[in-house]
């Protein structure tokens, strides 16, 4: 049996409430821990080294433009002061399209809204591009 790796561009993004596809780009898919350092008085001069509170990263989704405005308006919940919040799941494919890995997020807004970039000279798809801001990320089985 091979184990071959996954194409990174074989990916499905699932949003709570929201039917927007199509995206080109996922990235910020990142979880780390802080380090707290420890010494007792009674050890050698050298700091333990504790797990301390978990980050995780803002997640940036990238599409080209069109006349779906779903994005837009969860973006404006945050702009009134009505923050609504969502979870979601960026799913990657196999070969044949079959989920593989699954990151799930969670008590996710958006934080960000790029609208395109215009240039009449430019042959080019506009990409608008979000960034989402997390408090969970996991993959899950």
């Amino acid at each position: 049996m091979r184990n071959d790796p996954y194409a990174q561009y074989n990916f499905l993004l699932e949003i709570d409430g929201l039917t927007s596809a199509g995206f080109t780009e996922v990235g910020g898919i990142t979880m780390e821990s802080e380090i707290i350092e420890y010494r007792e008085g009674s050890e050698a001069a050298r700091a333990r080294k504790l797990p301390g509170m978990l980050k995780f990263g803002n997640i940036t989704l990238k599409r080209g433009y069109t006349q779906n405005r779903e994005l837009w308006e969860w973006r404006k919940t945050t702009l009134r002061g009505m923050t609504e919040r969502k979870a979601g799941a960026i799913i990657l494919l196999d070969e044949a399209r079959e989920p593989q890995l699954r990151w799930e997020f969670r008590e996710g807004w958006i934080s960000k809204y790029e609208g395109p970039a215009l240039n009449s000279t430019a042959n080019e798809a506009a990409i608008e591009s979000i960034e989402i801001v997390v408090e969970e990320v996991e993959l899950v089985d």
